[in-house]
């Protein structure tokens, strides 16, 4: 069992154990991990990034990816390969001698 699939697994169990599975449909886990990554960016509203208070971060960062992954599970995507090949497409759409250095979108390369 891969780290990921070790992490998913306790989630549900922890999910499971709270019969908590009925309210976590694909489309009400999108907006939990909106809401949770909305929490993690009021951290640093109105500071300088260094004067986020880390743990609370930790604690924000942990709920969008706990969804992110739950939701993956949900439509049985493998984490790793949906990232492996988001970073391929990336890949084509920044190539690193257009790309470098700027943050400029693929289409303004």
């Amino acid at each position: 069992m891969s780290d990921i699939e070790e992490i998913i697994a306790e989630l549900k169990k922890f999910r499971d154990e709270r019969d908590w599975e009925q309210f976590h449909n694909p489309k009400d886990l999108a907006l939990a991990i909106n809401i949770e990554a909305g929490e993690l960016l009021e951290l640093f509203l109105w500071k300088n990034a260094e004067d986020a208070n880390k743990e609370k971060v930790k604690q924000e960062l942990a709920d969008v990816l706990s969804f992110a992954l739950l939701l993956a599970d949900k439509y049985g995507l493998d984490v790793k390969q949906i990232i492996l090949d988001k970073l391929k497409l990336n890949g084509e759409k920044y190539p690193v001698d257009k790309a470098k250095g700027t943050a400029k979108k693929y289409n303004e390369l």
